[in-house]
């Protein structure tokens, strides 16, 4: 049995005393000193854990100024705050030891969009991509563009000043800042924009704060204006944080938001932002250009940037590599050909944009005649064309996700994020990466690199281990050596992800200029109080440092090497965050998205894992051996001591914390496909589960759950039993439990004539019946609660010529794996996997109907059986796709549309992809719509304390496709649960494909055959 795991001690006295008084002052967020929250804010997407003492989510500008007054008084001048938005920096900015501010949770909403003058007004806590999606109507857009442009905050962008994609053409985060509403470190709200010499010197007389801001900052650019102009380099990235070289505008008015953008929240609160924005060009076009070296990339693109490129990026073979085994990679793959057999090295992306498409056309020819008139020099492979917003996309998606997908390596050697963003001019960028290669290789260290050429920053990630001894001293000494490399080449540290821990640098780089900096720092915040450390700090204070900050690679170090591979699964995630997608129709993260708390996310539960991990084994406990023992001993045996732990729950045990984030997961398998570093939740959360209630007994639920898909066939044979487990399901905690069809499968299967598949029977069948054979893996829910589909299947198949067998029903176990019955799974599957194989080894191929459920045989059997030689179950569509020759074809192509299950969507895209050719045999148009989770995912929807989270997670990207177009017939859904939850939430039964393409068969062969009725089955009517 696993220890209880005591609490932490309490935040420090002053930090509970603030949070106290901020709720006698009418704060109207929330305030959290609680374990789970302390931990999973610790991290952001940096080599850095730094655990705060608390966290505030204010809900708006009043808030911010409540937490800004109570610092200001004397008795909190010991309390620090951090400002945190996405959480997406790779340098510790948001990181604290006293008090996060976080800004997402709330403070996220779009105040006004004015399309006549370009411009928008968001609060702080506005995700880019969100902001995005509600300018598209209007033809606009806010750029530049970021990888992590899906959950970056606005004033995340903002606080680093950040650029990316097409800087060059589209400027830095500060070039498109209109005004700022900020509150100071006194708890004035203060309006900035720019001011002309009348309105600065009205603000100058103010007696107060703002006053005193506007006096020191205008006195100090003026008394350093050539020492400004002498260390600011003239880059596309020039030094960010407190940027006083663009203090004065060309136009000659003053504008504080150049102080501001950059600051990282050392300066006080960004509150809201007025935006310039930009309209959507309306043509683009994209060259593929592919070497025989990433050094050949580097050097060509001086050449390339001569043709007036909106931008040029680079990835090298390592990201190409990674990215081949990422879903991305299916809607890119053909633009990446082989040459003479072999990959690319490296690519340059160029892109030309534009609302003229002959220009946009025009400038592509000019490119594309000089590279096919040079040939194969300078490295040059061949190049590729993609035209259109959907393939330029899908290529843009692929280099935004390199940044995770360098974190996939295998290994315990990772590519991780501390020199990854120098900046130096573009004419010395191959010599300068050249020197940086040679300095990594002399270490025997690999790396990967991507970037933008165009602006000559370039984000290189070596790959270390930072759970070694001595990981720390080897990020000082590399880090060290890049400084002096990139001042050598005349660059920066910093191209564009801000400074955070690196400030340390600060005072190398600026130089004389620091003291400035310093007397900036002090003007705006004398007591040191907002994210100090970084940037600059006060005369006397001391500035963070790269070796100076705890690494999650120190926490983890403790954990025995045996248990962290066990947990491989977690212990890997970088906190790139790409679960905290703002984007509803994306299928990661749905917990996330419907409680927009932290902890209830894939990064924030194997954050929660670690520490949980790092505990167990400080306490002395093996949680290896106790999973074991627990596997291999009758529960019966430790009832007594369960009982007794259990009925002490009420005591605090940090195993509370975690299963409550646990508990919140709908095991959707999202963040298995779509994490680019394939955090596995339900794999991990199914291990805690079996380890904690080792400790604790399990709800009854459990144990019905667990039982149903063995239980199921009796039930159906004794409707008054169904009857009554259904009215008592509501005791143990489950709702809306699904009824059984009313069908009678054996019968209706018998009726068919479809058989029972025999090895022996299949074995002897001659080769050409084989090949017209197939065998159905049945699943509990097609076969008892959904029959008609089951059927459906069945008279498809028969209709179009192949013969059914159906595999005898056997439980599939899913259910007991996403529990954690991990030793009864583990069991189930092992004679699953013998059964099934003996099928297939007579050559006949087994497919299954729900996906949820034939995935549990590719990815859950194979984890609970390593190295066994498990057999292959298709999705129906998947099967299908290369077997329907000769099918009869819809006069007219009538149009249907798909939303799929989450997992299959997340875990098995080609698989959704097979449906619409396998409708187009038919003459029938399929289209896949853009959804996230049904909000059901198995049991997690019946469970009555995550039904409302279970409709809220539906209402975000489910209700409306079903709402427009549920009713027509036409909006289908393959998964089970998915239907399951459209019929409970808006009464609408959504047909399986299955459906459609026999009634469409049914009706052809009725056309064929005069007087005859079309096949009816026991299918129900699609409508």
């Amino acid at each position: 049995m696993i220890p209880r795991l005591p609490p932490d001690p309490v935040a420090l006295p002053v930090y509970a005393a603030f949070c106290a008084e901020l709720r006698t002052r009418g704060f109207s967020g929330e305030l959290s000193l609680d374990a789970a929250d302390r931990t999973v804010l610790a991290t952001d997407n940096s080599i850095y854990q730094l655990a705060p003492q608390a966290i505030a989510f204010p809900r708006g500008l009043d808030d911010l100024v409540r937490i800004a007054t109570l610092l200001a008084e004397e008795r909190f001048a010991p309390v620090r705050i951090a400002p945190r938005g996405g959480g997406t920096g790779t340098n510790g900015q948001s990181l604290t030891d006293g008090l996060v501010v976080d800004l997402s949770r709330h403070m996220n909403r779009i105040l006004a969009i004015d399309p006549e003058r370009r411009t928008a007004r968001v609060e702080a806590g506005v995700v880019k991509d969100q902001l995005n999606a509600a300018l598209k109507p209007h033809g606009l857009f806010f750029a530049p563009e970021l990888s992590t442009s899906n959950r970056a905050t606005i004033g995340g962008m903002i606080s680093t000043d950040a650029s990316g994609q097409g800087s060059c053409l589209y400027g830095k985060t500060r070039d498109h800042v209109l005004a700022l509403t900020s509150v100071l470190s006194d708890g004035t709200v203060w309006h900035s924009e720019p001011l002309d010499e009348a309105g600065l010197a009205a603000v100058q007389a103010r007696p107060d704060h703002v006053g005193w801001i506007h006096r020191a900052v205008d006195r100090l650019q003026r008394e350093n204006a050539a020492l400004i102009a002498a260390r600011f380099p003239p880059l596309n990235r020039c030094l960010t944080g407190y940027d006083l070289a663009h203090i004065r505008r060309q136009d000659g008015r003053f504008d504080l938001n150049a102080l501001l953008c950059g600051a990282e929240g050392t300066l006080g609160f960004l509150a809201e932002a007025t935006l310039n924005l930009l309209p959507l060009p309306r043509h683009a076009a994209l060259v593929v250009l592919r070497y025989a070296g990433f050094d050949a990339a580097l050097r060509d693109a001086r050449a390339l940037m001569a043709f007036g490129a909106a931008s040029i990026e680079t990835v090298d073979s390592e990201v190409l590599a990674l990215a081949q085994g990422d879903p991305v990679w299916e809607g890119v793959a053909a633009f990446f050909p082989e040459d003479a057999g072999e990959r690319a090295r490296g690519v340059n992306l160029v892109e030309f944009v534009g609302d003229d498409e002959d220009a946009v056309e025009a400038a592509l020819a000019r490119l594309t005649a000089a590279l096919d008139a040079a040939g194969p020099a300078g490295g040059r492979r061949g190049y590729t064309v993609a035209r259109g917003d959907a393939d330029v996309s899908r290529l843009w998606d692929m280099r935004k996700k390199a940044v995770g997908l360098l974190g996939n390596r295998k290994g315990d050697q990772r590519p991780i994020a501390f020199v990854e963003d120098t900046a130096v001019p573009p004419e010395h960028l191959a010599d300068y990466i050249a020197a940086f290669r040679a300095a990594l290789d002399r270490r025997g260290l690999a790396y990967g690199m991507f970037g933008h050429v165009d602006a000559g920053v370039l984000h290189v990630r070596p790959a270390i281990d930072m759970k070694a001894p001595g990981a720390e001293a080897l990020i000082r000494e590399v880090t060290e050596e890049v400084v002096a490399l990139t001042q050598a080449y005349g660059g920066l540290l910093w191209g564009e992800h801000g400074k955070g821990v690196r400030s340390e640098f600060s005072p190398r780089f600026f130089g004389p200029l620091y003291p400035v900096l310093q007397a900036v720092k002090a003007a705006f915040d004398p007591r040191n109080q907002f994210n100090p450390g970084k940037i600059a700090v006060p005369e006397g204070e001391a500035l963070l440092t790269v070796d100076g900050v705890p690494t999650k690679g120190g926490r983890d170090r403790t954990i025995p090497p045996g248990l962290r591979a066990a947990y491989d699964e977690a212990l890997h995630c970088n906190g790139n965050g790409a679960c905290f997608s703002w984007d509803p129709d994306e299928a990661m993260c749905p917990s996330w998205k419907g409680t927009r708390e932290r902890r209830h996310s894939p990064k924030g539960r194997a954050q929660l894992l670690r520490e949980w991990l790092r505990r167990l084994a400080a306490a002395g406990s093996d949680p290896l051996a106790e999973a074991a023992a627990l596997r291999a001993r009758p529960g019966w045996r430790a009832f007594p001591a369960r009982l007794a732990a259990t009925l002490r729950r009420h005591e605090d045990d940090f195993s509370h914390a975690v299963h409550e984030a646990m508990a919140g997961c709908l095991a959707c398998k999202s963040c298995t496909g779509l994490c680019p570093i394939k955090v596995d939740v339900p794999s991990f959360r199914a291990k805690f589960l079996e380890l904690y209630h080792g400790r604790y007994l399990r709800p009854p639920r459990h144990h019905a759950l667990a039982s149903l898909e063995a239980l199921v066939p009796w039930l159906a044979k004794a409707p008054r039993l169904a009857n009554l487990a259904t009215a008592l399901s509501p005791a143990i905690g489950l709702v809306h439990a699904p009824m059984l069809s009313g069908l009678d499968p054996e019968r209706e299967i018998a009726r068919r004539g479809v058989a029972l598949a025999d090895p022996d029977v299949l074995a002897a069948l001659p080769t050409p019946e084989r090949l017209t054979s197939v065998v159905v893996v049945q699943d509990a829910f097609t076969r008892y609660y959904d029959t008609p589909v089951l059927l459906a299947l069945l008279d498809l198949l028969i209709g179009i010529g192949i013969r059914p067998w159906l595999a005898p029903y056997r439980p599939n176990g899913k259910p007991l794996q996403v529990h954690g019955f991990l030793g009864r799974f583990e069991r189930l599957a092992g004679r699953n996997a013998a059964d099934l194989g003996r099928i297939a080894s007579t050559g006949v191929a087994l497919i299954g109907l729900d996906p949820s459920m034939t995935l549990t045989y590719r990815s859950d059997y194979e984890q609970a059986l390593p190295g066994r030689d498990l057999p292959r179950v298709h999705l129906v569509q998947e099967w299908l796709a290369g077997r329907l020759d000769g099918v009869p074809r819809a006069p007219e192509p009538e149009t249907y549309w798909l939303l799929p299950h989450c997992t299959e969507r997340a875990t098995a895209q080609p698989a959704v992809a097979a449906w619409s050719p396998v409708f187009a045999a038919f003459g029938l148009r399929l289209d896949t719509l853009p959804s996230g989770c049904c909000g059901m995912a198995g049991t997690y929807g019946h469970e009555a304390e995550h039904r409302a989270m279970s409709e809220r997670i539906y209402g975000l990207s489910w209700a409306t496709p079903v709402a427009e177009k549920g009713r027509s017939g036409r909006l289908l859904a393959d998964g089970y649960s998915c239907r399951s939850q459209a019929k409970l939430v808006d009464g609408v039964r959504l047909p399986h494909p299955v459906e459609i393409l026999l009634a469409h068969v049914s009706t052809a062969k009725a056309a064929a055959t005069p007087g005859t009725a079309p096949h009816a089955s026991h299918t129900r009517s699609p409508t």
